[in-house]
């Protein structure tokens, strides 16, 4: 990794060559137009000698600050190539034990509950002579595309009865079926906490740990013993569940196969209840979702309180909360639904960005905040008087440079917020060392001003705020220029 920083940076010059070139052939001439001088022209040359003190020194001292300076804004970009490519490696090659990120977010279906009822369906067909024929030929199965599937597991009894009406043959084919009919939830108390952590070194997006917690109850609605059967959709997007159980009645509920969901069934009895409790845990990102009902159905008492450290937005057209209650480790959002049609679901996304995204806006960003702060600098010290140096000027702009690759190395060994902090923290004071205390504000909006975009989904307030605050300073407190110009009384 150090010899591909070095090449990237030795690359930087590799597009000088023209003007270093044209500045020899600048300094050759001008060296021998001053020898041609001294010895023809003694007067004009101590006169140009002079003028080059006064005058040249300065404007070329300037002029080989600005040139570092733009020297710095390109290594400012070639430095946040390779801040991320480092942290890219390092996240490819660690093994966290955090969510999959790049899969969809979490999405938790309502459970389902139907009674197994028998209905009988009576399917009759004219068979004309011609088809008639094809039947003896064939059987009953040449009249296939016309009647119920024999083989459907749902078909339990099947009645084929032929008889004669002139020419042509009635044939009647009566189905028994199995049919799921729905029984709607009495209750639905759900509890869901989004714990969500920033992992070490920051090699990934945030994440959560996420448990779950499920209460319901529903009633046999006939007058009789009902073939009940209970259906528990798994997740989708949670990766790993861990701590999964089901308890029906009290009772834990064991199976072998849950790629369609943990389900039980069982005769229950008229207007009896039953309840089920689900709890299990996992890790995710980006959002969580609840979704109520496939289709527009009523819903009778449903309450869902979601618990989160982190901010939420709700997807388009889903259920907002009925109430959001805040303290200082987060939010508790609920929703309670009572006698209700919706075709709605609970969805939530949160802000959440990649490492790799952060530090690409941030490294970015640099090279911008130092321009701003060059501009506000010579405004700054116009207007209150102050002078500085090139070399001052200089030693600053390489200050910035040093301490962003100094944060930028750290994000290999510490959190992104702390390497971020620290390297911003050394490039203010060597710059404050190198040019003076006097030139704060501009320091800092070179040095801390692209540390807003660690605030996910708050930098351009954060920007926004230091562009006010930037102006301010300049209004209030000047002593400069702007302070000679009196009020007319």
């Amino acid at each position: 990794m150090v010899q591909v920083a070095l090449d990237s940076f030795w690359s930087l010059f590799s597009g000088w060559h023209s003007l270093f070139w044209l500045v020899l052939l600048v300094a050759l001439f001008g060296a021998l137009t001053l020898l041609t001088l001294r010895l023809r022209d003694r007067p004009n040359y101590l006169l140009s000698t002079t003028w080059l003190r006064e005058v040249g020194t300065p404007v070329g001292a300037w002029a080989a600050a600005l040139l570092l300076l733009a020297f710095t804004f390109a290594a400012l970009d070639v430095l946040g190539s390779l801040v991320v490519s480092r942290v890219s490696v390092g996240q490819n090659a660690r093994a966290g034990n955090g969510a999959d990120l790049d899969a969809a977010p979490t999405t938790q279906d309502s459970p389902t509950i139907t009674y197994l009822t028998q209905s009988t369906y009576t399917r009759t067909l004219i068979v004309p002579p011609s088809l008639l024929k094809r039947v003896g030929e064939q059987g009953v199965g040449a009249l296939a595309p016309y009647l119920t599937d024999p083989t459907s597991e749902n078909v339990i009894k099947l009645v084929d009865k032929f008889r004669r009406s002139g020419q042509d043959v009635i044939f009647t084919r009566q189905a028994t079926l199995t049919t799921e009919s729905p029984i709607k939830l009495d209750t639905s108390r759900v509890k869901v906490n989004l714990d969500f952590v920033t992992p070490a070194r920051g090699a990934k997006r945030t994440y959560y740990n996420a448990t779950f917690a499920a209460e319901y109850a529903f009633t046999n609605p006939l007058d009789r013993p009902v073939f009940a059967r209970f259906q528990f959709p798994l997740p989708n997007g949670s990766g790993t569940l861990s701590g999964f159980k089901v308890l029906v009645d009290g009772k834990e509920l064991t199976a072998a196969d849950l790629s369609s969901g943990s389900r039980w069934q069982a005769q229950i009895q008229p207007k009896q209840t039953v309840k089920v409790q689900v709890t299990y845990a996992h890790q995710g990102a980006r959002g969580w979702s609840y979704l109520l009902a496939s289709r527009r159905e009523p819903i009778k008492d449903f309450e869902l309180s979601v618990k989160t450290n982190e901010a939420a937005k709700f997807a388009r057209y889903s259920l907002p909360p009925t109430q959001t209650a805040r303290s200082l480790g987060g939010s508790t959002l609920t929703w309670n639904l009572k006698d209700v049609i919706t075709a709605q679901d609970v969805s939530m996304t949160f802000s959440s960005a990649s490492l790799r995204e952060t530090l690409s806006k941030l490294y970015s960003f640099a090279p911008l905040a130092l321009l701003l702060a060059v501009l506000f600098g010579a405004l700054w010290a116009w207007l209150r008087g102050l002078r500085t140096t090139p070399a001052q000027v200089a030693l600053a702009s390489l200050a910035v440079l040093v301490g962003l690759t100094f944060g930028g190395v750290l994000m290999s060994y510490l959190p992104m917020v702390w390497a971020g902090l620290l390297g911003s923290v050394v490039a203010t004071m060597l710059a404050l060392r190198a040019i003076g205390t006097a030139f704060w504000p501009p320091v800092l909006i070179a040095t801390a001003l692209p540390l807003a975009f660690l605030l996910v989904g708050n930098a351009g307030l954060v920007i926004i705020l230091a562009g006010v605050l930037a102006l301010g300073a300049l209004i209030w407190g000047r002593t400069g220029r702007l302070a000679l110009a009196k009020p007319i009384r």
